[in-house]
């Protein structure tokens, strides 16, 4: 009964922090540890991961119009005309940027990702990326105050501009840094509005932690016990209907502030995980 209770809370922090630029990663760590759940076990570590497909269906459900590149061909229309007619070129652009965004996290992503689970994945750099960032939150939103963005639709976006972002998301692989937030930030810092680099955010987390759940289970590799396979559809389901709420708030909110208010929550998130943590250490 504790785990199915855990699942569901899970479900809940993944549907709300993976969006929300404050780090899902450090808000498991406090959940696993609040319910004595070993992080390090093949099953924990792949399902911290793969219930992302449920915040993911959420993003493909919301922006299905924006997302979808295939349209009826005209009537009439025959041959290489007809097969031509079936795509939307402005979304098939679209789709170029967001995998020229992705090719720099799938390099770092598929030749460190061992490495980095076995180096980083502690709450000290958790807790270390939570503050770092959510200071450069506030510094960044305060030196943007007056600024005009240039870029204010995903159209406007460059190939060059999108593998920049690229670059950006990269360093969510470094647990506690937030992949929304990494890739929020420098759009930001790039010119973006921030409805634009959250939108871009959404779309680009399709095929990013697509890739990395179904490298994670790839790596888990053995069969799913039943208990295991209840466990990941309510996980999935959960961060699903959370992740509908927590993107309709985050785009309602940004129309009127900015992520100050963001980056001193993770500054304040960083501080109880350090504190946590230090405190398990020195009584065991």
């Amino acid at each position: 009964m504790p785990e199915i209770i855990a699942v569901i809370l899970l479900g809940i922090c993944e549907g709300i922090t993976e969006w929300l630029p404050i780090s899902s990663t450090g808000h498991m760590l406090l959940l696993y540890e609040l319910f004595h759940i070993n992080e390090t076990d093949p099953f924990w570590s792949m399902f911290l991961v793969v219930i992302q497909l449920g915040a993911i269906l959420a993003v493909v459900v919301m922006y299905f119009p924006q997302l979808w590149p295939f349209k009826r061909p005209e009537p009439g229309t025959t041959g290489a005309a007809r097969a031509a007619g079936i795509f939307q070129r402005d979304k098939m652009i679209m789709w170029l940027k967001i995998a020229v965004s992705c090719v720099p996290a799938a390099i770092v992503g598929l030749t460190l990702d061992d490495w980095l689970e076995a180096h980083l994945y502690n709450y000290v750099t958790v807790a270390a990326m939570l503050i770092l960032y959510g200071v450069l939150f506030i510094l960044v939103e305060k030196r943007n105050e007056g600024r005009r963005a240039r870029v204010r639709r995903i159209s406007d976006i460059s190939l060059t501009l999108a593998l920049l972002i690229g670059v950006f998301q990269v360093l969510a692989v470094i647990p506690g840094t937030s992949r929304s937030g990494a890739t929020i930030l420098g759009g930001i810092l790039l010119g973006m509005s921030r409805k634009c680099a959250a939108e871009y955010t959404f779309f680009l987390a399709i095929p990013t932690m697509f890739g990395a759940s179904l490298l994670k289970l790839v790596k888990f590799g053995g069969a799913f016990t039943g208990t295991q396979i209840l466990y990941l559809t309510v996980g999935m389901a959960i961060a699903f209907a959370v992740s509908i709420i927590a993107i309709r708030f985050l785009m309602n909110y940004i129309r009127r502030h900015d992520f100050r208010a963001f980056g001193t929550y993770r500054i304040i998130l960083g501080v109880v995980v350090m504190m946590v943590f230090a405190v398990k250490a020195a009584i065991v």
